[in-house]
């Protein structure tokens, strides 16, 4: 899958409020007004954004960064308790660029009650019970079908992105919200433009072009599957969503939104997890050894290398979040991945990779009510089915240091290239 460079904020610009707007509180001399990070440099943060989050979190956990035009949140305590509070924190951003590239206004840009109208559709379909009775046997199966084409392609030019991790993941979604008849390049291509469109910061005309093309294709295809799965309801995402009491509107809105963030997170977590157990050999052995550590694997890749790594909010009304004053109408980054990289919170080695770490909350999927609704999915998908499965086949796998790895984003953050060898 395509990614967006992050070249800056993927949810919209705002103007940097004067010095008068950050002044609202009348209390604003108890506490600090958030410094300016002029020196945050976005193409580093795309290359590795970890150095940058982690002087964020000494010098100045809640500032305001030009390039992104945003204040962004960096420490654990921060994201949580933003998460926390919807009245205050806001996921309606005003300023996001997420309604144009979806072509309408989906869950994760919603508050309650209207997005717990929304989550209520699919909540149930993605509860492990359901998922392990009615899509376990799929996944399986897709997990072998793209492994025998991983074998193929050959041990001096498999990659694991672009031959198994990307296209499982687009037809594991493909198959969880019942869009039959696409494929996985289809799925591959409509997720790139959407995040694409999400990521537009700078208004390019070609990217608005293929997400424009993309919307009008998916919802051609619903058109036709809404009513379809009214008559005819089965265990699909997108038969929970047609009949769970939501418009036509609003069901495409909410298919789009998975169709944009749900092959992410999956496809990044079997790269990264393989990238993480090859370099730390120790922990690999002890793994496949058979200690059962394989969803001890899967939480402290997720925490480590978090796959996504801001969402945006909004103040509703100028506010203190960390000490620092924040005027009403701000446009926040909650920085996931630097929150789980917090050693107030994790301990005094938050950046090595420890499957032995004892187990404590992340912020990988987000926390409060826009917790992750395919959390779940991916879990069992991901760290139960296709990592294990990669080993089980091939016990010989590894990251191929002849040809280049290649990471990409910080807004989304993965591996768009992992060549790997096998004897």
């Amino acid at each position: 899958m395509t990614q967006s460079t992050d070249s800056g904020c993927p949810f919209g610009q705002t103007a940097r409020p004067d010095d008068s707007a950050v002044q609202v509180l009348d209390h604003a001399d108890t506490f600090q007004q958030p410094p300016v990070a002029d020196w945050v440099d976005l193409a580093e943060l795309s290359r590795d954004p970890y150095p940058t989050y982690e002087r964020l979190r000494e010098e100045s956990p809640v500032a305001w960064i030009p390039g992104l035009n945003k204040f962004l949140v960096t420490t654990f305590e921060g994201c949580r308790e933003a998460e926390s509070d919807q009245s205050v924190y806001s996921a309606n951003v005003s300023s996001g660029a997420m309604a144009k590239a979806l072509g309408a206004r989906p869950m994760l840009r919603k508050d309650d009650p209207e997005h717990a109208a929304d989550r209520k559709a699919v909540n149930s379909a993605l509860r492990p019970k359901n998922l392990n009775e009615a899509w376990v046997p799929r996944f399986e199966r897709n997990a072998r079908f793209y492994l025998d084409a991983l074998k193929d392609r050959g041990p001096e030019h498999a990659d694991l992105n672009t031959d198994f991790a990307a296209p499982l993941a687009a037809q594991n979604l493909i198959d969880l919200l019942g869009l039959e008849d696409a494929d996985a390049s289809d799925m591959q291509r409509w997720s790139s433009d959407f995040i694409d469109g999400i990521a537009n910061v700078l208004d390019r005309a070609d990217i608005w072009t293929r997400c424009d093309a993309s919307q009008e294709e998916v919802d051609a295809v619903l058109r036709e599957l809404i009513p379809y799965y009214r008559r005819t309801p089965n265990s699909s995402l997108i038969s929970a969503l047609a009949n769970g009491g939501l418009s036509d509107f609003d069901v495409a809105a909410n298919v789009k939104l998975m169709i944009s963030g749900g092959m992410n997170e999956p496809q990044h977590m079997i790269t990264n997890s393989i990238w993480a157990l090859d370099q730390h050999p120790e922990q690999r052995m002890r793994v496949l050894n058979g200690d059962g550590l394989w969803d001890a694997v899967f939480d402290e890749t997720v925490r480590w290398l978090s796959p996504i790594g801001m969402a945006p909010r909004e103040t509703t009304r100028a506010t203190v979040l960390e000490g620092y004053s924040l005027p009403a109408n701000a446009s926040i980054g909650l920085g996931l991945a630097s929150a789980n990289r917090d050693r107030r919170h994790f301990g005094q080695d938050p950046d090595d990779f420890d499957i032995s770490r004892p187990k404590q909350s992340h912020m990988a999927f987000g926390s409060g009510v826009h917790l992750c609704a395919g959390q779940w999915a991916a879990r069992i998908s991901i760290g139960r089915i296709a990592v294990p499965l990669l080993y089980e086949e091939l016990p010989e796998l590894r990251v191929d240091t002849e040809r280049s790895a290649v990471w990409n984003g910080w807004v989304f953050r993965g591996l768009t290239q992992l060549p790997i060898t096998w004897s």
